[in-house]
This record gives structure tokens, C-alpha cells and sequence, in this order.
């Protein structure tokens, strides 16, 4: 079942990056009676994979997490697939206006739903959200697909997962206000594919798509970048 299940006395599986989307459905989580809540993390050797566990070791620690689990930091070693000249691994994303599809990293979401539902068949989660948004034109991304997964993963594990995704109705912008209403301190956010530190490069696509998410807001974006857009 995806999304619309109850989040009532279930233990919750929150699969979480340091980006805006997670930031804000791990709020959302932390704050909706679920019994547990646990952040995971999963690494498969990007080259943006430091930085960004860095910041949600950062993220977790601020006053909206503080009943939350620590974080569960798994791996997948996918160098086999995504070898060394693979741009995600490199380090070297499309450029600033390239479209969302070239940043398609095939399979992630089939992995990334494995992997955690191995680990929370282990440790007593029954439900695994994940931050989709609307407009997502992937092919992991659709309720055939979650469901799939879902109904697929309860019965090779024998044990009940519902995999959910809170945001699949809200854009980037809606997501930044409901974050803003939670108390996310977005400044411990992380959405670039080329950070410098703790800081975004300002010249990848996921750079422009926060740019862009916060100018069709009132919010003012205390995102650091290190370059300014491209005229």
C-alpha cells in the first residue's frame, strides 16, 4: 500500500538524504505519532555521498529530530554499475538548465527500497517512506511501481512492508513551505550534486531546481552557493 496508509503505532523506516525533500518528510514523520521513526542512509559511492551525510549528521542533531532514532547508515557497493567514468561518481553533474532527465541514476529507487527492506525486516519496521515528488517522470517513481516493490518485498521476506510516499502531490515550492511550517532549518540541507563542504556549487541542475523552488516562495533561501547561476 503507498501513501495513504495510517502512520499510527507503526515503526517507520524514513529513507533520507540531507536534501529538502527528506528533510522535510522526516518532519513530517517526526511529527506524526508513528512509534519509532529511523532515518536511513544509504551510501553506493557518489562522489556527493560525504558531504551529504556530513550535513544530516548535522540535521538530525537540530530541535525538530530530537525524538527521532539515530541514523542508520547502510551501504551498496555499486561501482560494478556505476563505474568510475560514471558522472555521479566522478563528481562532474550536467550542467546548470540540462533537464531532469539526465540525472536519471537507473534502478536507485528498486536498490535503495531492497536494501531497506531487508534492514527493516531485521529490525522490526514495517513501513518505509521516501520523498517522491509530484511531477517525478521516473519510472521507479510511480504507485505501480511502490506497490509493486511493496507486495513484492513482503512476501520474499515474510514480513509486512508498506512502502509510502507523503509528497508524491506536493512540488518543491509547497514542500519548502510545509518545511517552513515544521521548524526545518533548511540551512542544514543539502541538494547538489558538486558541493563544496557545506556548501552547493550553484551551477548544477539541482542547484537551479532549489533556486527556483525558493524564488516561487516568500522564503528566503539561506542556501550557501559558491557560484552564482549562469546568465
Amino acid at each position: 500500500m503507498v501513501a495513504k496508509d495510517s502512520k499510527l503505532g507503526q515503526a517507520t523506516a524514513v529513507l533520507c538524504s540531507a536534501g529538502l525533500d527528506s528533510a522535510v518528510l522526516l518532519a513530517i514523520e517526526s511529527s506524526a505519532g508513528a512509534k519509532r521513526v529511523r532515518p536511513i542512509y544509504i551510501s553506493v559511492g557518489f562522489a556527493w555521498e560525504t558531504a551529504e551525510l556530513a550535513m544530516l549528521n548535522r540535521l538530525v542533531a537540530s530541535p525538530p529530530f530530537v525524538d527521532i532514532d539515530e541514523i542508520s547508515k547502510l551501504n551498496v557497493d555499486m561501482h560494478d554499475i556505476y563505474t568510475t567514468s560514471h558522472w555521479a561518481v566522478r563528481g562532474d553533474p550536467p550542467a546548470y538548465d540540462t533537464p531532469d532527465s539526465d540525472v536519471y541514476l537507473v534502478g536507485r529507487n528498486a536498490m535503495l527500497l531492497t536494501k531497506a527492506s531487508v534492514y527493516c525486516a531485521h529490525h522490526g519496521f514495517d513501513r518505509i517512506v521516501l520523498g517522491t515528488l509530484a511531477g517525478n517522470p521516473f519510472p521507479d517513481a510511480t504507485p505501480d511501481f511502490m506497490n509493486a516493490m511493496a507486495q513484492a518485498l513482503s512476501l520474499g521476506l515474510a514480513h509486512g512492508i508498506t512502502i509510502a510516499t507523503p509528497l508524491a502531490e506536493y512540488r518543491k515550492s509547497e514542500v519548502i513551505k510545509l518545511g517552513e511550517k515544521l521548524g526545518v532549518p533548511f540551512e542544514l540541507t543539502l541538494s547538489c550534486m558538486r558541493p563544496k563542504g557545506d556548501e552547493h556549487c550553484g551551477l548544477c541542475s539541482k542547484c537551479r531546481e532549489r533556486r527556483d523552488a525558493f524564488s516561487e516562495t516568500s522564503i528566503c533561501d539561506p542556501t550557501k552557493y559558491v557560484a552564482k547561476p549562469p546568465c
